[in-house]
């Protein structure tokens, strides 16, 4: 069963669009070390990317009067990357290209940020919004797809969420949108599916009805 098509699309980035990981868990490492804390692995960072570092912060046992600088430090640290490890997953530029409906991000990164890494790769000019978590609650909240809805003057059921973690599954059903779950990303599968995704795909390009997996 195809993906069918949608007058709305909203996306995740990092691990979505872009395979990031090696800049922002590089500079979460940074940021950590520099408070001492250097047994903090790569893998298990990633399993982090697209929710707030706060949450990281928390599990490793940070008081709440030390997330605010870890954090500044490591958008410093991560900016100062200039996201030079940082690339694009096959096919994606053709399959925005080629895909009808308006667009939107929906991600964890700030707006500012956003729109550099889209600018960097040349996909900007496929989006008619670009939507950050500027001031309110990261996913699984679900205000950053309501503000890109809002910014559309969409409903949710005119839209398709596409991401590639649990949080983007959660805030997703959250928001009342239909979700697509891609398989490339960082989120575990079976993580995953515990949100029930409304449709699966191994690629971008599937978007455009081209050998979709559908609802599984």
């Amino acid at each position: 069963m195809s993906v069918p098509q949608f007058p709305v699309y909203l996306f995740d980035i990092d691990g979505t669009l872009v395979d990031s990981a090696e800049d922002i868990c590089g500079a979460v490492q940074a940021a950590l070390a520099g408070v001492g804390r250097t047994d903090v692995d790569f893998d298990f960072l990633k399993g982090y990317i697209g929710r707030h570092l706060y949450d990281l912060f928390r599990d490793l046992g940070f008081p709440e009067s030390q997330h605010e600088p870890l954090l500044a430090s490591y958008r410093e640290i991560y900016a100062s990357r200039k996201h030079a490890n940082t690339k694009l997953y096959p096919g994606v530029r053709d399959a925005l290209a080629t895909l009808g409906g308006r667009k939107s991000t929906a991600t964890t990164k700030g707006t500012p940020t956003t729109r550099i890494v889209l600018e960097m790769f040349g996909l900007l000019p496929f989006f008619d919004h670009v939507q950050g978590t500027d001031g309110f609650p990261a996913k699984p909240e679900p205000d950053v797809l309501f503000t890109a809805l809002k910014a559309l003057d969409a409903s949710p059921s005119d839209c398709l969420f596409v991401g590639d973690s649990p949080a983007d599954m959660e805030a997703g059903r959250r928001a009342g949108v239909t979700t697509c779950a891609v398989t490339y990303g960082y989120g575990k599968r079976d993580e995953l599916a515990r949100w029930s995704p409304d449709f699966w795909i191994d690629s971008l390009h599937e978007l455009n009805g081209r050998s979709g997996n559908g609802a599984r």
